[in-house]
């Protein structure tokens, strides 16, 4: 048992967090169309040793369509204003049946143009940004993704949280092997890091965030209450986040991180937050044996001891879970088991 699982926790299968997450959905009133989204990629998550991004995040979800601040129900509208762009309108609901949408006409366009770009707008929070980027990759294509998210970082020099934690996602295709996937936040972790920690009632490392005040905080319900995420790399990350804040929420339309309501709790209607993905067709740039150029590049980290390339934990993830399953806290459990009878 890991550090991380809970004596009292309850062992489950992937198949019977499939099970479980598709119940609790479909209790509170999310449309069957748009469940099965929502529902891969929780069960992705915990595949991949992602659980705060899993089954965590799934009484949240829940609530949110219980009550109404998300329209489990909205079908989302895609348009192409021009060739190489392809735009989805989440209408206030799910970011997963949204992007799932559009990801077709994305890789569709990217093929024909050789370079095309999916803009997802009055959205919500989509998971596991790697996840989205990697189906893209499976399609032959680069992939790069950007998302926003209710404000929680500061701007280096200031106290009030101006940018979400903002994560940004690259895909790239490999001969014969899985995708290499790099999907980092603009904070120093992410901040449903935060709340696991919260929801575990333990503390969280030092430099993770900052209280109302400004201080570091060990503390996760300060970091929650009115506290601000650290930026990755100071400046560096605050300017990331500025970056993402613009290709996912600018240009998609969507609202800023200053404007989005909470994805935690149950105030102020639909955060209407986006999302936007750019697909390459790289093979019409890239010449003869670039293949073998990128594995050289990957071999120069992975040729030296201890260092590893991005997703490697996951990958090994993947294959101990389909094996032996997850393991979450029996609080957790009924919780999610409590939404699933509410039908």
């Amino acid at each position: 048992m890991s550090a991380h699982q809970p004596a009292d926790g309850v062992p489950l299968s992937l198949a019977q967090v499939e099970t479980l997450t598709r119940r609790a959905l479909l209790a509170c009133g999310v449309d069957p169309r748009n469940e099965a989204a929502i529902t891969a990629s929780v069960v992705a998550a915990e595949a991949e040793g992602i659980h705060s991004h899993g089954l965590a995040r799934l009484p949240t979800y829940c609530e949110h369509a219980r009550v109404g601040k998300i329209d489990g129900r909205a079908r989302p509208v895609l348009d192409s204003p021009k060739p190489g762009l392809v735009r989805v309108d989440a209408k206030g609901g799910f970011a997963h049946p949204a992007i799932d949408f559009g990801l077709p006409a994305l890789c569709e366009a990217a093929k024909a143009q050789g370079i095309a770009a999916l803009a997802v707008t009055n959205s919500y929070n989509c998971g596991v940004v790697g996840y989205h980027v990697e189906r893209i990759a499976r399609e032959g294509l680069l992939a790069l993704g950007f998302v926003n998210a209710p404000a929680s970082i500061a701007p280096m020099g200031g106290t009030r949280p101006v940018f979400g934690t903002n994560p940004i996602a690259i895909a790239v295709p490999r001969a014969g092997r899985e995708p290499l996937v790099l999907d980092q936040s603009s904070s120093v972790v992410a901040k449903s890091e935060i709340v696991v920690h919260q929801q575990r009632n333990e503390p969280i490392p030092l430099g993770w965030a900052l209280d109302r005040d400004g201080n570091p905080t060990t503390d996760p319900k300060a970091a929650l209450a009115g506290g601000t995420m650290v930026p990755a790399g100071g400046y560096k990350g605050a300017g990331l986040a500025l970056i993402v804040e613009i290709f996912a929420a600018w240009l998609t339309g969507a609202n800023l991180s200053i404007d989005a309501s909470s994805f935690a709790d149950n105030l102020g209607g639909s955060p209407r937050t986006g999302q936007c993905f750019i697909a390459i067709d790289f093979g019409a740039l890239t010449e003869a044996g670039a293949s073998d150029r990128l594995e050289r590049l990957f071999g120069a980290i992975t040729g030296q001891e201890g260092a590893r390339l991005p997703g490697e934990r996951r990958n090994g993830a993947r294959q101990r879970t389909a094996r032996d399953g997850v393991v979450v806290s029996r609080k957790l459990f009924e919780t999610i088991e409590a939404y699933a009878g509410a039908a």
